[in-house]
C-alpha cells in the first residue's frame, strides 16, 4: 500500500468513525424523545421499547471502541487526528450515558403510572426539549469542527440547570402541601435531575469539540477567563 493509499484509506476510516458516531447520536437522541413520551402518556409499553433498545446503543459504544482502537494501533495517527480519535472513543461513552439517563426516565414511569396527576409537565417538557437539542447539536458541531457553535451549546445548559432548580421549589411546595404526593413528586424529581444529566453530558461533548478544534481545554471554567478578556 502507497503512502497516499494509506492516507486515504484512513481519512475513509475517520469518515466511517464521524458516521458511527452520528447514529449513535440519533438512536441516543430517540431514546431520550420515547422516554419522554413514555412519561407524557405515562405509558409502560413504551417505556419498556426504551429499556430494551438501550442494549442497541450499549453494542453501537463497543463498536465505536474498536474502530477507534484500530486506528490508533494500526495507523499511529498525530496531533488533530489523535485528538479526534480519542475525543471519539469519550464521545461515545457519553452517549451510553445518555441511554442510560433515558432508561431512568423510562423506569420512573412505571411508579408514576400509578399516581393520580397532579402536576403539570412545563418545566419537565421544556428540560426534555433542550436536552435533546442540546445532545443533537453537540454532535453536529463535532461533525463540522465548529468550536463557536460548541460554546454556544455550553451556554444553554444554564437554562437547564434553572429549569431543574425551579421544579424542584414547585415539586417541594407540593410535598409540603400533600404528603400523599410525595412518592410522585420524588419520581419526577428524578425525572428532572436525569435529564439536567443529558444536559451535562451535551455540554461535556460540547466542550471536547473546542478542545479538538483548537486545543483549548474550557472544562470547569478553565480558558473562559482568557476568553472573557479577550472579548
Amino acid at each position: 500500500m502507497t503512502p497516499a493509499t494509506g492516507m486515504r484509506h484512513f481519512h475513509e476510516e475517520l469518515a466511517r468513525l464521524k458516521k458511527q458516531l452520528l447514529e449513535m447520536s440519533g438512536l441516543a437522541e430517540e431514546l431520550v424523545a420515547q422516554a419522554m413520551e413514555a412519561l407524557a402518556e405515562r405509558d409502560r409499553d413504551i417505556a419498556q421499547e426504551v429499556i430494551r433498545r438501550d442494549n442497541d446503543l450499549d453494542a453501537m459504544e463497543v463498536a465505536v471502541d474498536d474502530m477507534c482502537i484500530h486506528l490508533l494501533a494500526l495507523q499511529q495517527p498525530l496531533a488533530r487526528d489523535l485528538r479526534l480519535i480519542t475525543m471519539a472513543m469519550k464521545i461515545s461513552n457519553d452517549l451510553e450515558r445518555v441511554g442510560d439517563h433515558a432508561v431512568n426516565i423510562a423506569e420512573a414511569v412505571a411508579h408514576l403510572a400509578e399516581q393520580p396527576v397532579y402536576f403539570e409537565f412545563a418545566e419537565i417538557e421544556e428540560m426534555g426539549r433542550l436536552a435533546t437539542e442540546m445532545l443533537s447539536d453537540a454532535l453536529d458541531t463535532f461533525v463540522r469542527a465548529d468550536a463557536e457553535g460548541a460554546r454556544e451549546v455550553c451556554r444553554r445548559d444554564d437554562r437547564v440547570d434553572g429549569l431543574h432548580e425551579s421544579l424542584f421549589r414547585i415539586l417541594l411546595t407540593h410535598m409540603m402541601e400533600d404528603p400523599r404526593r410525595i412518592g410522585a413528586s420524588m419520581s419526577l424529581f428524578l425525572v428532572s435531575r436525569n435529564l439536567e444529566r443529558i444536559a451535562d453530558l451535551a455540554t461535556n461533548i460540547a466542550e471536547d469539540v473546542v478542545f479538538l478544534v483548537e486545543g483549548r481545554n474550557i472544562k470547569h471554567g478553565l480558558g473562559r477567563a482568557e476568553e472573557a478578556r479577550a472579548g
